[in-house]
């Protein structure tokens, strides 16, 4: 703030309070345009136009300081400005009053041991800190300084600033670090939480450098860890974000952001150095963005169709793990088949509902598959076979004809088969691009329902992709599987992964909130104005951080881990981009000089 061009009124009015205007007979200059129309100074705050201010000094410590300690002010969700000053003091100067001070408090132990009195401690351990702090200065591990801290807090009233000053210092004291206001000195106070570099206030506290580093402000140690993968560079002091999402209590993510602003960019960065790592990856791809990715580390890419040569039957049992009752994979399976059928028929009734339980029941039961049954050395049963018991059950006719379709009709290609996809690879991607737009959530959930089977059967380290979740938000029985995997796959080593650009639709689904509540690890990138209300409801963010989810560029956000938060930067190398690039224009210039490539060869 340019106080030289700040001029004193004639001292009429009180003498703790001093008005300040700019001179009008000055030529206007950058200064004067974001200078405030004028200052009022009182004895404990300063008015700064239609601001308040108040300058708080910090002047007691306690004996430790915990590292970050100052972090709690520096993340308040309040307008406010912190300065630190680190003044270096010399070595010599500081040696000779420690010597002082040492031949003092001896000679007062002395004294007392003379006298026959009880040793006093405090005085023995003043006694050691001074000669720790004396050898540590000695071998030059240790270096003396005079600091401050000052803190600039800004509020449109007086009871704000009143709320905002007890609230600093609720949590300050809660540490041992004692704080008051700069009273008859918020000018100089002022001025010296100003980007200045001018120490006005000079009131400091003598530190050795342990106590001065612990006050750093720029700590993110809990989103820095010697494993996992680079996600992205902290906005915030450009450190790495490198993070293990398995070292959580799940490891599952979830991914909000708009069309285009980097969120199959990010995931597919995941993905690419997570494999490098050794873990598996399973994706539902909606629109074909992983090919690419998927052919260049050698996985399989799989397309699902009507017309697809891949096949996956509803029906397949998986192989029961070690603890699990092969009784209890049945029942499971029976439920979420009932649920896919809910999908396929558009809803049933209370009566169908009980009617195609006992439907596929006696289905499973045709081909001798009970829950007593080795589903290692077993046959599934087809829809077919399914289609067949209803047309024989009396009160099951309409169920039969709505079945139809699916077995002899157009539809009969892709959900009447044996399965024949086989998950083998590092890298498996699902393509559901050329399935019809409706029958791509009975798809999904049938995926799913296949690559749950194989997770259960065999304990692996694996990441389950699932993009365009909303898709399936919209159907409860489609929704309400997803959850139990969520709910349900940190015991089998497993991490899922929804991404949605639909918040709307993913949050009104009544599953949509647990998943997000189940997801350890969240991402919110740019968002659009339509959601963002949503969004900081779900998420509690504060008004800053909305404002930052609104205004950032691609591949920008914030990244969620556990109870800890910072803005992120999604950062990719040349090679990376290259493979993981869904940029249109990015993918013409590619597919161009490859072409030109070939006509050289």
């Amino acid at each position: 703030m340019p106080f030289n061009f700040f001029s004193k009124k004639p001292n009429t009015e009180d003498s703790n309070e001093t008005d300040i205007l700019s001179p009008e007979s000055q030529n206007l200059s950058v200064k004067d345009l974001i200078a405030p129309p004028g200052m009022k100074i009182g004895s404990n705050e300063i008015e700064i136009g239609k601001k308040l201010a108040r300058t708080l000094f910090i002047f007691t410590y306690p004996r430790y300081l915990h590292t970050h300690w100052l972090s709690p002010i520096l993340n308040l969700d309040e307008e406010i400005n912190v300065s630190m000053f680190i003044h270096p003091v010399d070595t010599a100067w500081v040696m000779g009053q420690f010597r002082k001070k040492a031949a003092q408090v001896q000679s007062q132990i002395s004294e007392q041991q003379e006298k026959g009195l009880v040793r006093d401690p405090m005085l023995e351990t003043a006694l050691q800190d001074i000669e720790t702090l004396r050898d540590n200065l000695q071998q030059g591990t240790e270096k003396f300084f005079k600091f401050g801290v000052y803190v600039t807090i800004f509020a449109n009233d007086q009871k704000k600033l009143d709320e905002t000053e007890n609230q600093i210092r609720a949590q300050l004291e809660g540490g041992m670090v004692y704080m008051k206001s700069a009273s008859f000195q918020q000018e100089e106070g002022f001025s010296s939480t100003l980007p200045l570099c001018q120490d006005k206030l000079s009131i400091h506290t003598s530190m050795n450098t342990g106590p001065v580093s612990s006050a750093f402000p720029f700590v993110s140690t809990t989103l820095s860890s010697d494993k996992g993968i680079l996600y992205g560079i902290n906005r915030h002091n450009n450190s790495l974000i490198i993070f293990d999402r398995f070292s959580l209590e799940n490891a599952n993510t979830c991914v909000f952001a708009k069309s285009g602003s980097g969120k199959s960019y990010t995931v597919k960065l995941e993905i690419l150095r997570s494999l490098m790592m050794g873990t598996d990856v399973i994706i539902i791809d909606p629109e074909n963005e992983y090919e690419y990715l998927t052919e260049t580390v050698g996985g399989s890419f799989v397309k699902i169709s009507l017309n697809s040569p891949h096949h996956l039957n509803p029906f397949d049992l998986p192989a029961p793990p070690q603890g699990e009752n092969p009784g209890d994979i049945l029942r499971t399976t029976i439920i979420n088949l009932v649920g896919l059928m809910r999908i396929m028929l558009g809803g049933l009734t209370p009566e169908e509902d009980a009617i195609l339980d006992r439907a596929i029941t006696e289905t499973y039961a045709s081909c001798d598959i009970t829950p007593e049954s080795d589903f290692t050395k077993i046959s599934p049963p087809l829809l077919t076979d399914l289609y067949n018991i209803l047309r024989n059950m009396i009160g099951a006719e309409s169920l039969a004809n709505r079945l139809e379709k699916y077995v002899s009709g157009s539809y009969a290609g892709f959900f009447n088969q044996q399965t024949n996809v086989q998950l083998n690879a590092s890298l498996v991607a699902f393509s559901i691009r050329d399935m019809e737009e409706e029958m791509r959530p009975i798809a999904m959930y049938i995926i799913l329902h296949h690559i749950w089977n194989i997770i259960r059967s065999e304990l692996k380290k694996r990441i389950l992709v699932v993009d365009e979740a909303w898709v399936m938000m919209k159907h409860p029985d489609a929704a309400s599987f997803l959850f139990g995997i969520a709910k349900r796959c940190r015991k089998y080593y497993l991490g899922l992964t929804t991404i949605t650009q639909d918040v709307a639709d993913f949050m009104t689904s009544p599953y949509g909130k647990p998943i997000v509540s189940n997801s350890s690890l969240q991402i919110l990138l740019r968002q659009s104005p339509a959601t963002i209300e949503v969004i900081k409801e779900t998420f509690n963010l504060t008004d800053q951080e909305k404002y930052l989810l609104l205004e950032c560029s691609v591949g920008e956000g914030i990244f969620f881990a556990g109870s800890q938060h910072v803005a992120i930067k999604v950062i990719a190398s040349y090679t990376e981009d290259q493979i993981i690039t869904s940029d249109p224009r990015q993918i013409l210039e590619m597919e161009r000089e490859k072409e030109e490539r070939e006509k050289m060869v």
